[in-house]
């Protein structure tokens, strides 16, 4: 502690400023902590090493690692050892959970993760580099992004192989009502002429006030680049893992475009005992109207709107009949004549799903979460002529869900947890006061001795020489 409060002293003396000092005290603190865990973990190591050949393990060799901190890059010494079997192990890397070849800890590639799900590569390298001690490309940045990406997706996909290998269904929370929505967001590919499609679906309890403000209740999100089955089996196996729906009611929303029609949700939801509703998006119903009789108010886009509210067919042919008859543009009748087909196509989805069942919840609302939280992928992903791979796609959506879901560190981490045996073994051989405790030296008592005099007796030196003894 005393170098410490003397190097800081120093770091005042030789900075000239309030800005200089706390720049100069931060590198010294992440110096001095990164350090100090060094000569931490190269203790343990020290001590696992002891107890693995008291079990009959050889060592092998020593090596030097460094494993980049938010704090510092630490560098330890660990042991290359091999078991009764001949195979080599490096014991302290598996028992503090370190991968092989892996440079950065956990927090770190969680938080490279997390802060790129907001900001671009180079833009997440330097706000790590301003703000800690990690100093890292933009192409590191790529890799560690599809690295914990990686992780969600296997974590997704484990979930849908234990639901279809399992021989009933797992118990899970019981709600009366359960709120679905999916939607499809395309992206730049990095394939020339092609687009990446991110099928993205929310589920949720319904709707709670926090003031003035609406917010959906424990709500979940799946996104995925993966194929349309792909999407809905990771669909249902989310909620089959969360819920028990065998009395529930689910009401679903989707525009009815390919990949998001009322079977698909019927068949993700089939666990429940009744029909699940699917109701034809209102505000892409909405879209359909302006492109079909344009942005402007008119007495036949008002007739059309109170026809589809009403669900009068006879009236919304009528009025769709006659504002065609009053045009002479080829395109604009062309465009009617789809927005007709839409609307005919998906007639039976065209309602309001708190006319049609009974005693709707007191805190229902109408549908149509969706738009609003497909700026999750479209702000960070579609902006400034972005493009991307496969890969790097689907790392970013699951990094994306797994915050959302707040379910990424678990899963990333999951993999490099130390098992509880691990612990309690290493617990039994691992003390810190054996790594702690400075080393005792046995006491010889005083030391004798004798100052020679090279002078005479009768001189100062001499006289002083004689008041010792």
């Amino acid at each position: 502690m005393g170098n410490i409060i003397s190097n800081i002293n120093e770091l005042i003396k030789d900075t000239c400023n309030l800005i200089e000092l706390e720049e100069s005290i931060r590198l010294f603190m992440y110096e001095v902590f990164a350090s100090k865990l060094g000569e931490v973990f190269t203790g343990l190591n020290q001590v696992i090493k002891k107890e693995k050949q008291a079990m009959g393990w050889t060592v092998k060799r020593d090596d030097w690692k460094t494993i980049q901190f938010t704090f510092g890059s630490v560098c330890f010494c660990h042991t290359l050892m091999g078991d009764e079997k001949g195979d080599s192990h490096y014991p302290f890397d598996e028992w503090l959970g370190i991968r092989k070849s892996q440079r950065h800890s956990p927090l770190v590639e969680v938080k490279v993760a997390e802060l790129a799900s907001q900001s671009t590569y180079r833009e997440t390298a330097r706000v790590l580099k301003e703000w800690t001690a990690v100093n890292l490309s933009h192409t590191t940045v790529g890799s560690i992004v599809r690295r914990v990406g990686k992780a969600q997706a296997q974590a997704d996909e484990e979930m849908v192989i234990e639901l279809d290998e399992a021989a009933f269904l797992p118990e899970g929370k019981k709600v009366e009502y359960l709120y679905a929505e999916a939607d499809g967001v395309f992206v730049r590919s990095t394939v020339k002429k092609k687009s990446l499609e991110v099928h993205h679906a929310i589920v949720h309890e319904g709707w709670e006030k926090n003031g003035k403000r609406v917010a959906l209740r424990e709500p979940k999100v799946i996104m995925t680049t993966q194929s349309t089955p792909d999407f809905w089996n990771e669909v249902q196996s989310l909620t089959a893992h969360r819920y028990s729906l065998e009395a529930t009611r689910v009401v679903t929303n989707s525009d009815g475009g390919l990949g998001y029609t009322a079977e698909k949700f019927q068949e993700a939801f089939s666990q429940s005992h009744f029909s699940v509703l699917n109701q034809l998006d209102h505000y892409h119903v909405s879209q359909a109207v302006n492109r079909a009789l344009g942005g402007e108010r008119s007495k036949y886009k008002d007739g059309v709107k109170k026809a589809l509210k009403e669900h009068d067919r006879d009236a919304f042919i009528l009025w769709l009949d006659t504002y065609e008859s009053t045009l002479d543009d080829t395109k604009k009748i062309e465009k009617v004549k789809a927005f007709r087909t839409y609307v005919m196509n998906n007639w039976e989805r065209i309602f309001d799903w708190r006319e049609v069942v009974e005693n709707p919840p007191k805190d229902a609302r109408s549908l149509g979460a969706m738009e609003s939280n497909q700026r999750h992928i479209s702000f960070r992903m579609k902006k400034r002529g972005m493009h991307w791979s496969s890969e790097g796609g689907e790392a970013m959506v699951k990094v994306k869900q797994g915050i959302l879901n707040q379910t990424l560190r678990d899963v990333y981490l999951k993999h490099q947890h130390r098992s509880a045996r691990k612990q309690r073994e290493i617990k039994k051989a691992v003390r810190m006061s054996q790594i702690l405790r400075n080393p005792t030296r046995p006491s010889v008592g005083a030391r004798q001795g004798a100052i020679g005099l090279y002078t005479a007796h009768s001189t100062a030196m001499g006289n002083l020489v004689k008041s010792f003894k």
